[in-house]
């Protein structure tokens, strides 16, 4: 039986900001965005990615915050409540339902990444990175997958560190993580991007990320754009919502959508300019896909001056980036045990991540005991990522829009979001038509 719950808020807008930036500034930013800038075309998938992010992901962002707000509760009961006052189907439950489930599959997988980010900070720090050869440097993150042990220390490390954070509460912990964090995440990016300037490779790097080849312009292009908008913002995984649920009256969701957007973006493209002036300096590949940061960067960093400082910095930055989203993810299966279940904050942030650290040990044997274990074609590790990224998210994002913008009532709309006749026009015609049409192109090509 659930017990009387008091629903904790954040303290200021400046720390929902940051709380928010760090969800939306992880291992999507700092992993993700520059080896899909390299794999699709430099500059202009850039440019489409920023439409994307303006006319789909800021929406959506909105349409979420709004609803957690709307419900001040946990995914679920918002979805059920509001639903329940818009005298709509019970079934939009599903929506909160999805969400959470979404999140919990993300970090489970997720976690194992940032354990390799956790085990490359270390071997630069201590040097055992350093000091191998380039061909021993090349081959250190395929002999780190397969050692199982390894991998599972690690990823118990990383979801430590995420459950210590998160069972801090609101105020405790997801906002002193985040006014700690965010600033240290930035200091490190400068500093990061100045040592890029120095290099030979900074000015090749500026023109391969903000002056277009329009003949690379393509449908995989926009369609890889899109999708990465929308999984940059955190969106679809139940956690804007959940952060919305936090939220007092005096904030303004457009403004502070608009900032979470612009830094999220801000943050993106510094990292782009971080890595890829390294990746021209030293005549390596900027499409070298998902291996670019853990296989191709490290070679790199012992051939370069400073590059032992550089590489420590740069895997520390890379850690805390995966933590700040990692709590997040964490937050709205622990949000939703604490309200829901008799369990307190401690109980229900451990319970949570005991059973995302044991769906991970799933997702890293993928790498070696169980890598002949492929259910639809698909490891464990990308069948879990393929069935959020692909499936989950979109169609959670679509539907939290699609209530918004045609169930709701549209006089909570009004309220929550306070905007004049012309505003109340833009976002009508915005959320429902122009996000949900292109969610849906998304999700029909990445099927």
């Amino acid at each position: 039986m659930a017990k009387n719950h008091t629903h904790a808020q954040w303290s200021s807008r400046t720390a929902f900001v940051l709380a928010a930036t760090g969800s939306a500034v992880g291992l999507g930013n700092i992993w993700k965005f520059p080896y899909m800038v390299g794999d699709s075309g430099g500059a202009v998938f850039v440019l489409v990615y920023l439409v994307c992010i303006a006319l789909i992901g800021l929406p959506i962002l909105v349409s979420e915050w709004l609803l957690g707000r709307r419900g001040q509760s946990n995914p679920v009961n918002t979805m059920q409540t509001l639903s329940r006052e818009s005298k709509k189907s019970p079934d939009w439950v599903l929506v909160g339902i999805a969400g959470i489930l979404g999140s919990f599959l993300i970090l489970s997988f997720y976690s194992v990444v940032g354990g390799w980010s956790l085990n490359y900070a270390w071997s630069t720090l201590t040097g055992d990175l350093g000091q191998s050869s380039g061909v021993a440097v090349g081959d250190y993150f395929d002999t780190l997958l397969k050692q199982p042990g390894t991998l599972l220390f690690w990823h118990t490390l990383f979801m430590l560190l995420t459950f210590g954070i998160v069972a801090g509460g609101v105020k405790g912990g997801l906002e002193r993580a985040a006014k700690w964090l965010m600033p240290l995440l930035i200091v490190a990016l400068i500093g990061l991007i100045g040592f890029g300037a120095t290099t030979s490779g900074f000015k090749e790097a500026a023109t391969f990320m903000f002056s277009p080849d329009w003949s690379k312009l393509n449908g995989g292009v926009v369609l890889a754009a899109l999708g990465h908008a929308f999984f940059t913002l955190s969106l679809g995984m139940g956690i804007m919502m959940a952060y919305g649920s936090y939220l007092g009256q005096d904030v303004n969701l457009i403004k502070t959508a608009r900032t979470v957007v612009i830094l999220d973006t801000v943050i993106a493209l510094g990292a782009g300019m971080a890595i890829f002036p390294v990746v021209f300096a030293n005549n390596l590949d900027p499409s070298a896909g998902p291996g670019l940061l853990f296989v191709t960067l490290p070679l790199a960093f012992i051939d370069m001056p400073g590059g032992f400082a550089f590489g420590a910095i740069f895997f520390a930055l890379l850690t805390v980036a995966a933590l700040t989203s990692a709590i997040s993810l964490l937050e709205p299966v622990t949000e939703f045990l604490e309200e829901r279940t008799p369990l307190s904050r401690l109980a229900s942030a451990f319970v949570a991540a005991l059973a995302t650290w044991t769906l991970g040990i799933a997702a890293l044997l993928a790498f070696n005991l169980w890598s002949g274990f492929a259910p639809f074609g698909l490891d464990i590790f990308n069948l879990l990522d393929a069935l959020t990224s692909k499936l989950m998210l979109p169609l959670t994002g679509l539907a939290a829009i699609v209530f918004t913008a045609w169930f709701l009532d549209g006089e909570s709309v009004k309220q929550e979001l306070g905007l004049g006749p012309k505003g109340r026009v833009l976002w009508h015609y915005v959320s429902r038509y122009v996000a949900p049409i292109g969610v849906i192109v998304v999700f029909f090509n990445s099927l």
